[in-house]
């Protein structure tokens, strides 16, 4: 098969950099990991990012003197509904629609662009934020808003280098942050950090919204069942899958159109790319079978994203009642007519081609055998 380098980089859009809004010591920090290495294309980057996260700098230690005891004594009461599965399987529309019910608390964009702002400063901050936001995410017409939805797993990335997306911006190591999706050749020290940090950032949110039950959407949770189940005990589990085939071809596009938006460094070319995307597949469905097993059935459901974008709200109701949900009748008209907005977005079709749909099957073999897809 023909060599491609599908990257390419505007060094001077710096807008959509997620280090921006990360604390100065953890801007530090991932520097320090990465030895400094931040090469021509990037600096236009790093230095945004390091100007922001200096301006925001005293803002960060006011809020932390003013709520970081309060943040501590919060207790959540309810406990979490995680959405998971991996990226590009649509837990993003089902994370959208599940927040249409009130009852539920979830990170805003606003609140995983700047975490250590969220209580404090909204009013000052979250316009900056929807200002350097485009209307629609970069790898497809799904709407952005500082007020929407989003995975907590971008917060993380800004108060910890514990984060999978820390690999995109620098990619010359993103095997390390790799290795913090699924906590595989981790030290226990690390991984007693990041519960940690996680759990601080839940109780903020928790703290925000007064107690309401989190709505959480992280792809990057599905191999972190043991730990979040050992964490809340009590927790809902709600994975999302999609056709293997698909999957591949949307993660593709993923990488190639928001990736590129937040690397420092020059990426290294697509094989090597392929071969980490395709490695942490395989690693994330065999880590998430394993350790599903571990939550007691009634607390986990398993929903088809082809099922649940050809008939949302049947599948939205299945998953209310199977997972014991209140509030679904109270809310289904609200329900009906998100799903009806909706409708105009468009997802992408894949032509493949006999070659790559054999090298796909050859690499995802274990996950398209055993969810029984095709092409």
């Amino acid at each position: 098969m023909k060599k491609i380098d599908i990257f390419e980089i505007d060094p001077l859009d710096v807008t959509f950099e997620p280090l921006a809004g990360s604390t100065f010591t953890n801007l530090l920090k991932l520097l320090a990991q990465n030895h400094f290495h931040v090469e021509l294309l990037g600096m236009p980057r790093i230095v945004y990012s390091t100007f922001m996260s200096l301006l925001f700098s005293p803002l960060n230690v006011i809020e932390h003197i003013k709520y970081d005891k309060k943040t501590k004594k919060t207790t959540l009461n309810k406990p979490p509904i995680f959405i998971v599965g991996h990226w590009r399987t649509g837990s993003t529309f089902l994370h959208n629609t599940m927040a249409q019910d009130q009852q539920f608390g979830y990170p805003t964009t606003f609140q995983t662009v700047t975490p250590a702002l969220m209580l404090t400063f909204e009013k000052l901050i979250k316009p900056l934020v929807e200002s350097s936001l485009p209307e629609t995410r970069p790898q497809d017409n799904v709407k952005l808003g500082a007020d929407l939805p989003q995975e907590e797993e971008y917060a993380l990335g800004n108060i910890s280098p514990y984060s999978y997306y820390n690999g995109w911006i620098f990619p010359k190591n993103m095997e390390k942050y790799n290795d913090y999706v699924d906590f595989q050749n981790v030290p226990k020290k690390e991984i007693q950090e990041f519960k940690e940090i996680f759990h601080y950032y839940l109780q903020k949110l928790t703290l925000h919204y007064k107690g309401k039950q989190l709505l959480l959407k992280n792809p990057s949770n599905t191999s972190r069942i043991k730990l979040l189940y050992e964490m809340y005990p009590d927790a809902k589990f709600i994975h999302i899958y999609r056709n293997p085939y698909h999957v591949y071809l949307s993660m593709k596009r993923n990488i190639e159109k928001e990736m590129t938006l937040y690397t420092l460094q020059k990426p290294p070319k697509w094989e090597i790319f392929e071969k980490s995307m395709v490695n942490m597949y395989n690693r994330m469905f065999q880590k998430y079978l394993k350790e599903i097993k571990l939550v007691p059935p009634e607390n986990t459901i398993e929903i088809q994203y082809e099922k649940y974008i050809k008939e949302p709200y049947p599948q939205l109701k299945h998953i209310y009642t199977e997972l014991n949900i209140p509030g679904f009748e109270k809310n289904k008209e609200i329900f009906k007519n998100y799903l009806q907005s909706q409708k105009k977005i468009k997802t992408y079709s894949y032509n493949i081609e006999k070659e790559l749909q054999q090298k796909i099957y050859h690499q995802l073999k274990e996950a398209i055998d055993y969810w029984e897809y095709t092409i």
